[in-house]
């Protein structure tokens, strides 16, 4: 999600000061070409980490118009908004980071109905972890055991 808000944020303003100038589409294109080649011709990075590059390059760009229609006000205020957005999705993602990992569990009869708050419970005291949602993923009733993909948080 922070990447997806992030990219959508950088691209919407590249566009929006793109369309005033008659170079646009092949200054975009040759954005999109500079995020293609970092992403293929070096180290994999994490999709956070492209974001981070994208924007970087997008505000470079962004930075680098000379057009008379926005003042230099206007795009104090752009990166003003791209830097707030940014902390704001930090700190969205700080607080909804869960980490997820499967369990082969062996008491089915906590997998009922109405049983959810004792499943989290059990599986609390067995992992050490606060567990926050348990999904069922493979029950597999020959053997009595079920594969659980069990979220806590960081």
């Amino acid at each position: 999600m922070f990447t997806f808000f992030l990219i959508g944020i950088i691209v919407f303003f590249i566009c929006a000061l793109l369309k005033d100038i008659g170079m646009g589409m092949g200054l975009g294109f040759g954005l999109f070409a500079i995020f293609s080649i970092l992403r293929f011709r070096t180290r994999n990075f994490s999709v956070k980490d492209m974001a981070y590059i994208f924007t970087t390059i997008g505000i470079s760009v962004i930075n680098s118009m000379s057009m008379q229609e926005v003042p230099i006000f206007g795009y104090l205020i752009i990166n003003i908004i791209i830097i707030v957005s940014v902390f704001i999705l930090e700190e969205h993602l700080r607080k909804n980071n869960f980490s997820k990992y499967s369990v082969s569990y062996d008491n089915l009869d906590l997998l009922k109905p109405g049983s959810n708050n004792k499943l989290i419970k059990d599986l609390s005291s067995r992992t050490g972890h606060e567990i926050l949602c348990v999904k069922v993923r493979n029950l597999d009733l020959k053997k009595e055991v079920a594969q659980l993909d069990v979220y806590f948080k960081d």
